[in-house]
């Protein structure tokens, strides 16, 4: 049997960024992991706090060509509602930063980090499934669907919404579901997009075009799932149309590309994200809707606290409590951010008067007030920072009252 300090079960974007991260804090790390899908067409948008990990890990100037700046945001209700809220524009110029982060294909990080890996002295790829699991009180052991057994001191969940460490473990997780389905595309489009990123507030869901390097964007739609079937059906030519209709032909004649998916759309949250010699990190533990760029950089978050937790002191054996200490740490941060993604996805499917009062009352107040819009955007960029600087912008507007 081969012996490891860590297993990290799962291949995706998180597993294999956390097997990177915990290799180069100093750990002899196991991945299991089959050869990763290349179909996947999505793109995701990582915020400056995620790009900076990404740089400590030296990935980040590999993936750069294949990304574009996110400079600015901006919020277009797109409803016909008797109550419309104001165009609400952020600008990273307002927190001092060139970008608030950037946005590329998943398959350039996937290829990205597939390179690392191989690379990697502290790092033994098992390209197979987890088929058994025992975890135990010093170690956890892992039986492969080929045959093969390994056994760690730590195992760390990767694996997915079916999660088998997670099953195996006995933590319960609440589901839910959302009368929506999620349409992803790229596209080109005839006029620059100057590193904007918009979302039209809609009655089905947000509509966000997200820049990709040259005259590209990328784009997530979510709709009403019969709707989504019936424009899946189009022709990419009728497609194309809809598309620069919906986007208000900001970006001139739009071109849908080959690939178009759909992804209905649903939520989780594990009750513990660890326990004991175990841990769980992205959709392991939390799924929810793609709706302001949260998923992979809320799994990234996952990935910088476990390994400021076994990577402290690499020389030391890992403690026997790690899993625990890791669900404390990442319990507030994984609820408040499913909470107010649910919360944003369902007051745009809400006919409640009082909820659209409420979220047009919300974008109005950040139109309007600087300070407040900089603090929610450094709390959307890096959790906590934004409340944390809530003392010094108090302390900017008294001064600039007494002047």
């Amino acid at each position: 049997m081969k012996t490891f300090e860590i297993a990290v079960i799962g291949g995706g974007l998180a597993g294999m960024i956390a097997a990177i991260a915990l290799a180069r804090g100093g750990r002899n790390v196991a991945l299991v992991a089959p050869p990763s899908p290349s179909q996947d067409r999505r793109t995701t948008a990582l915020m400056d706090q995620s790009i900076r990990f990404l740089d400590r890990l030296t990935l980040w100037e590999k993936l750069r060509p294949a990304a574009a700046p996110l400079s600015t945001m901006r919020i277009i209700d797109g409803t016909n509602r008797l109550l419309r809220a104001p165009i609400t524009t952020f600008r990273s110029v307002e927190l001092d930063l060139e970008t608030f982060g950037y946005n590329f294909p998943n398959r350039a990080l996937m290829e990205v980090l597939e390179a690392a890996i191989a690379v990697e002295g502290n790092i033994t790829r098992f390209p197979s499934f987890a088929d058994v699991i025992d975890i135990g009180a010093e170690s956890v052991t892992v039986t492969l669907a080929d045959g093969e057994i390994l056994s760690a001191t730590f195992a760390v969940g990767a694996d997915g919404r079916k999660s088998t460490l997670r099953e195996t473990a006995g933590i319960d997780v609440r589901t839910w579901s959302y009368p929506q389905s999620a349409m992803v595309l790229n596209f080109e489009h005839s006029l620059p997009h100057e590193n904007i990123s918009t979302e039209f507030h809609t009655e089905s869901g947000p509509f966000t075009q997200v820049p990709l390097p040259g005259n590209r964007s990328s784009l997530v739609w979510v709709q009403n799932p019969s709707d989504a079937v019936a424009r899946n059906e189009l022709s990419l030519a009728e497609l194309s149309n809809v598309v620069e209709e919906r986007m208000q032909s900001l970006l001139g004649e739009v071109a849908v590309e080959e690939g178009v998916q759909l992804w209905p759309l649903s939520g989780m949250m594990a009750h513990r994200s660890g326990k004991g010699r175990i841990a769980l990190i992205g959709e392991a533990s939390h799924v929810f809707p793609p709706i302001g760029a949260q998923g992979l950089n809320l799994s990234l978050r996952d990935v910088m606290a476990l390994s400021d937790i076994l990577c402290a002191r690499p020389e030391l054996p890992i403690a026997a409590d790690a899993g625990d200490r890791f669900d404390r740490k990442r319990r507030a941060d994984i609820m408040t951010r499913t909470a107010s993604v649910d919360l944003l996805n369902r007051s745009l499917l809400s006919d409640f008067l009082p909820v659209q009062v409420m979220r047009a009352a919300g974008l109005h107040i950040l139109s309007a007030l600087p300070p407040l819009r900089s603090i929610v955007m450094r709390e959307g960029i890096e959790p906590g920072r934004g409340f944390r600087d809530i003392p010094g912008v108090i302390k900017e507007k008294l001064s600039r009252k007494k002047a």
